[in-house]
């Protein structure tokens, strides 16, 4: 942000039917003395016409004739005002069922939401509706605004009886910033002046509130993403990439990478009408010139070359349906995802969710607003981040080709899984059903005993758990070139890597940690059957999981080494960036802050990373292995 500039806030307001949204908006805007005169009297004619006896602000909002006729929001309408604080943009949505799209649309890029609930009726099920979207669309920072409260003769009891039932809904959702605010909107109480006649309300009004939300930590700068969106040559000496910076910062120098094509290169210039910057962020506008010639076009997308997106074309995704017509299992779609559109079809209905009670239901077809998780293949692959962790590259759209007409609005979850059918043990662990339970198990064709002869070494797993940042993999991946220096076999396993490819279906849950270290323990299994010394990097953050993988082993030849430190020094050297992620909301479920992480109990060694150098923990660990007759002396 430049220096001096005001914040910019967008939010949306939304709610049931003649909840009174456009009235609450066209309060703020007269409040802040964000209308015109001539607008003033004009809808103080049109109010007095219509024998209303105060001026209707919802006219400011309701531009339409047949909005004005029936007191009611049909399109989605914009306004935009300022305080000395802060500048607005707001999207007032319309509150019908069958306007539940415009919502969908209007709110997808906001900040924060408002959600109306009229005093009189209590939360409605399109009250619910609309916290469920919000809900889905990530949207941070949730205002719940009981509007009305005149009509009821500003009863304390009403209000936090809406609270209360607003507030058990909510617990399912993924909304973490709630507030609770009663106003008037006809009346002004609460809007931008504390009411007196509330004075059992004590906390702050709806407009501060707006004015001091902090929104910058709910944007990613941390993954550069920079979609292509035309290519700019006005003479032979310029080559440009031109496109909005959709998440992340860029600075001329920087090492990125052009996909699906895979070539490398430097960031030359940044170039705006207003001359070269010396950095980018979004959500800005730029040119980017690379120093290689590179063939780069619309669709393209620039990034960092340690910081990729995934590229799949099966994907999982949340979807609300838009459309009159129905969805058509067999036919065929186009998804718009960033500046790239590809052909695609619903390949699977995985359940369609019931707003009200949220429940999952079974489901043939989307009609009109349904809202569901879904699959979808696409006929060349794109490249996402999960919606979670990036709102621009992890939502599409689906068009109907025939018609042109948006039909859907998704948020991509991840890959599609092939893992689907589980079973509870009897101690209630969960665990995969084999599916290739008619394969034979052929036995070794060499001995490990055979190769470790022949390696004037033995196998064994050392594997590494700790903190993100507590210096795992650097600790490995230094012991592990010392030992192949003095002609050891060894693989080195990373956390980081196998999730790139063994591991890329799975995400953060529980549920599929533990089937991350499942499968990097079988891995480790067949190294070690090989010979190998296998140093395996993994946070593992539970304890069960690491005490399975040791099952795999003969007794002395699973190595648990806790690589200790504290999570404030993490924190301070956050290696790739995801205790940032973590602090601005990217990242939900992130060991150590909001996943456990249980310490081992009776490791073979403990590493305080803290404490000790590099050298030093990896002559540890050296000292290990000869004492314990694995390896000879090398040094």
């Amino acid at each position: 942000m430049y220096s001096g500039e005001k914040s910019l806030l967008r939010f949306a307001t939304t709610g049931s039917v003649d909840d009174g949204k456009s009235t609450l908006i066209g309060r703020l805007l007269y409040e802040t003395k964000s209308i015109y005169d001539d607008q003033f009297a004009a809808i103080e004619k049109t109010s007095k016409k219509k024998g209303l006896k105060e001026v209707e602000l919802a006219y400011l909002l309701d531009g339409l004739a047949a909005e004005r006729e029936q007191g009611i929001t049909i399109d989605v309408a914009y306004r935009y005002f300022e305080t000395p604080k802060r500048k607005f943009v707001i999207t007032d949505s319309p509150g019908h069922v069958q306007y539940t799209r415009n919502m969908v649309t209007g709110a997808s890029k906001a900040d924060c939401a408002v959600i109306l609930i009229d005093a009189r009726n209590g939360v409605l099920t399109q009250s619910k509706r609309h916290g469920f979207i919000i809900s889905l669309l990530q949207i941070p920072h949730l205002i719940v605004a009981v509007n009305k409260m005149d009509l009821v003769d500003y009863a304390e009891d009403v209000f936090h009886r809406i609270v209360e039932e607003y507030e058990n809904f909510s617990q399912k959702l993924d909304i973490h910033d709630i507030v609770y605010i009663p106003v008037s909107a006809l009346k002004g109480d609460n809007v931008v002046i504390k009411s007196k006649r509330m004075p059992w309300y004590d906390g702050t009004t709806l407009l501060h509130y707006l004015e001091n939300i902090h929104v910058t930590a709910d944007r990613n700068l941390v993954d550069f993403r920079f979609p292509v969106q035309y290519v700019i040559r006005p003479h032979l000496e310029f080559r440009g990439f031109a496109g909005k910076i959709v998440s992340g910062t860029v600075t001329p120098g920087e090492e990125v990478v052009v996909l699906p094509s895979g070539k490398a290169s430097t960031v030359k210039s940044i170039t705006t009408y207003d001359g070269e910057l010396s950095e980018a962020f979004c959500p800005q506008s730029v040119v980017l010139s690379l120093n290689d010639e590179i063939d780069v076009s619309r669709g393209d997308m620039i990034v960092r070359k340690k910081n990729l997106p995934q590229i799949e074309n099966r994907l999982e995704a949340m979807l609300c349906w838009m459309d009159e017509q129905p969805m058509h299992m067999t036919g065929q779609y186009i998804l718009k995802h960033t500046t790239r559109s590809v052909k695609a079809h619903v390949t699977k209905i995985i359940y369609k969710t019931d707003v009200d009670t949220l429940h999952r239901q079974p489901a043939e077809t989307f009609v009109l607003n349904d809202i569901g998780r879904v699959e979808i293949s696409t006929l060349m692959p794109i490249l996402f981040d999960p919606y979670k962790l990036n709102h621009a590259t992890g939502s599409f759209i689906l068009i109907d080709p025939l018609t042109n007409n948006t039909v859907a609005a998704g948020m991509i979850r991840g890959v599609v899984r092939n893992i689907e059918d589980y079973v509870e043990t009897e101690k209630g662990d969960v665990d995969k059903i084999k599916k290739s339970s008619h394969t034979i198990w052929r036995g070794l064709n060499i001995g490990r005993a055979e190769r470790e002869k022949q390696n004037t070494h033995k196998a064994v797993v050392l594997w590494f758990t700790g903190l993100s940042g507590a210096g795992k993999s650097t600790i490995a991946a230094t012991l592990e070139k010392r030992l192949f220096n003095c002609h050891c076999r060894t693989m080195l396993l990373d956390g980081d890597n196998v999730r790139h490819g063994l591991c890329s279906d799975l995400g953060f849950s529980a549920l599929d940690r533990k089937e991350n270290i499942r499968r990097a323990g079988e891995v480790a299994k067949l190294f070690f059957d090989n010979g190998d010394i296998v140093l395996c990097t993994f946070i593992s953050p539970f304890r069960q999981d690491r005490e399975f993988v040791r099952s795999l082993f003969p007794d002395g030849r699973f190595v648990e080494i806790h690589v200790q430190c504290d999570i404030e020094e993490c924190r301070k050297r956050d290696p790739n960036g995801l205790y940032e992620k973590a602090r601005s909301g990217l990242i939900k479920e992130f060991t150590g802050l909001s996943s456990p992480y249980e310490v081992p109990e009776k490791p073979e060694l403990v590493i305080d990373t803290r404490k000790l150098s590099i050298q030093e923990c990896v002559d540890i660990l050296e000292e290990f292995l000869i004492r314990h007759s694995i390896i000879s002396n090398i040094s």
